[in-house]
């Protein structure tokens, strides 16, 4: 058997065991306290978390703030205004939490793992909502979907952003005039696609120079997206990103040429494939010609389904952009020794890239996930019972803090991730 490749540790986050840690608590918000403008704002953050935290079944609003002051029905409105309609800068406050990301688990091979989390909805009111697909559920369903970034090292994982994704409809269509008020949408405010909105994330991690980073992990849903890939590697950065079975590269690069001007018209500016050029392959094609010997076993360590052995294989290969030769990317294969599953994935990485990285690499997706589902179950990422644009974002910002404090306290208490 190979040697076993770690891809991230696994967290066994719990609330209960930080259930009594106040004042640890108390400091942890000191970092971000000076971030609101008013007193009864900072308080009502250092609520917010406290609810967050706490082991209840449900973590809307009102429970929350009846099991942290009480029965005290002005505060459960008062929370509500913070929330929904408080005017404080939470982009603030994930700045500075991206500093904080650094100094426990920042690592120059950082990874940044982009990924989608939706919540089901009832009724058409809250901000963005629509039947679409969603992912919680795995069908076509009433939700709002929401793109998120994390980050991953050796030391452990968080999230670190967050956008809600808006239907085009939502912002240009006169039937939704009336909800873009209600959920006071900004006026500047224009569609972009979901892959749009994790590059917009990225870049801004990148320019804050806050936490370092090398990687960007994606699914297919991102990964297919040309535009998405050269944006992310015009940041300096490495992609290894699934894509479909069906993208086309070619494993040689074709030669093109620009066609001769016939003395009328506008002169050709773009260049084409010569004459008798091989058509680009799918990567299913390509994955099916390889022989034997290119493949290797390796046994990967990713998450919670703990150690999985699967053949890898990796070769360059030139990347499709406008029916032309784009650029000189890998090509990974990861097929499932038992169920014989393939999974395709991109990487602009350099040459000399060993298959050791790619391995960790095409297991590096888990940990978000794994964000998502303790953020569901244990910090009421999904409990929020607010409608508008601002409402959602502040909610997930508070609900990325109470994360980060968790897994903030389970290294500073050495607890050890599951063997």
């Amino acid at each position: 058997m190979s040697d076993l490749i770690e891809t991230a540790p696994r967290m066994e986050l719990s609330v209960q065991d930080i259930e009594h840690l106040v004042e640890e608590l108390r400091v942890y918000h000191a970092i971000y306290s000076p971030l609101f403008q008013r007193r009864e704002q900072r308080e009502a953050a250092h609520t917010s978390l406290q609810g967050l935290l706490a082991p209840l079944p449900r973590k809307s609003i009102e429970p929350m703030v009846l099991a942290v002051d009480g029965v005290a029905p002005t505060a459960v409105r008062a929370m509500q205004s913070f929330i929904s309609e408080g005017r404080w800068n939470d982009e603030r406050l994930v700045h500075q939490h991206w500093k904080e990301v650094e100094r426990d688990l920042g690592a120059d091979d950082g990874v940044l793992m982009v990924d989608g989390s939706d919540v089901p909805k009832q009724g058409v009111h809250s901000v963005g909502v629509k039947r679409q697909y969603c992912g919680e559920l795995g069908k076509r369903a009433n939700c709002q979907a929401g793109v998120f970034v994390g980050y991953g090292t050796s030391q452990g994982y968080t999230l670190l952003d967050r956008r809600l994704y808006m239907p085009a409809e939502w912002l240009t269509d006169d039937a939704y005039a009336e909800r873009r008020r209600q959920c006071a949408l900004p006026p500047d405010l224009t569609f972009k696609t979901k892959p749009e909105l994790a590059q917009e994330m990225i870049a801004a991690i990148v320019q804050s120079q806050a936490l370092r980073c090398r990687w960007v992990v994606a699914d297919e849903a991102f990964g297919g997206n040309p535009a998405f890939l050269d944006e992310v590697a015009g940041l300096g950065l490495w992609y290894f990103t699934e894509v479909a079975h069906t993208t086309r590269v070619w494993e040689t690069r074709p030669a093109t040429h620009l066609p001769p001007w016939r003395g009328r018209g506008r002169r050709p500016q773009r260049e084409r494939l010569v004459a008798g050029a091989p058509a680009a392959q799918t990567v299913l094609e390509v994955a099916t010609a390889l022989p034997a010997a290119a493949w290797t076993r390796r046994t990967i360590k990713e998450g919670s389904q703990g150690p999985m052995m699967a053949e890898f294989a990796a070769l360059r290969v030139v990347a499709v952009r406008d029916a032309l030769p784009g650029p000189d990317v890998w090509l990974v294969l990861r097929r499932h020794v038992e169920t014989q599953e393939l999974k395709t994935y991109l990487c602009n990485a350099p040459a000399d890239t060993p298959v050791e990285t790619h391995v960790r690499m095409s297991g590096m997706r888990w940990p978000i996930e794994t964000c998502f589902e303790d953020g569901k179950q244990l910090l009421g990422m999904g409990a929020y019972e607010v409608r508008s644009w601002s409402g959602w974002h502040h909610h997930m910002t508070l609900v990325i803090l109470a994360h980060f404090f968790v897994v903030r306290m389970s290294l500073r208490l050495k607890k050890k991730p599951q063997q």
